[in-house]
């Protein structure tokens, strides 16, 4: 009897590129009240360690075919994330996962800024150093060490205070 060869989950077939340029359309106008401008969708074949990511400038929204392949019912919650990043970018707020982003994710029905889906680890991107403020004690895991004196965001988020200093610990 012949070996069986062990296989990942065959993707799913997912839409083609008019039909995300359709549900952009309408996520758009559902969530957005049509405010955004047209941004071009396409999924990425080489996108493993993410679901999905957003170039501003270029207006584009590229989606991983691998992963959402295999999550076919994530596909829509991945694109209004980066619909997200999109708004506030052409809103002049900051386009990273901090307050604005929280806020904009609770009012278009998203409780959580990430998702639970199995993506590949990048390699060597283990993680060295934490940041700990001072004041509120949030941790913040980094690649590498701040070229510089970074403060906390969420007790000084104007500019640079001392009085919360992040402290810098190297690990393992």
């Amino acid at each position: 009897m012949p070996t069986a060869s062990i296989r990942t989950a065959r993707p799913f077939a997912l839409p083609a590129a008019a039909e995300l340029q359709l549900i952009f359309a309408r996520l758009n106008a559902q969530h957005f009240g049509g405010v955004l401008r047209a941004h071009r969708i396409l999924y990425n074949r080489r996108l493993t360690s993410v679901a999905g990511r957003i170039a501003y400038r270029a207006r584009t929204i590229e989606l991983s075919a691998p992963v959402l392949g295999r999550h076919p019912d994530h596909l829509e919650t991945t694109l209004l994330h980066e619909m997200v990043h999109a708004w506030l970018f052409e809103h002049g707020l900051p386009t990273g996962h901090g307050a604005h982003f929280r806020r904009k994710m609770r009012e278009v029905g998203l409780s959580s800024i990430y998702h639970d889906l199995p993506v590949q680890r990048r390699r060597g991107s283990t993680r060295r150093y934490v940041l700990v403020c001072p004041r509120c004690g949030t941790r913040s895991l980094r690649l590498r060490r701040p070229s510089g004196r970074v403060s906390c965001a969420r007790c000084c988020p104007r500019r640079f205070s001392a009085r919360v200093e992040l402290r810098v610990e190297r690990i393992a």
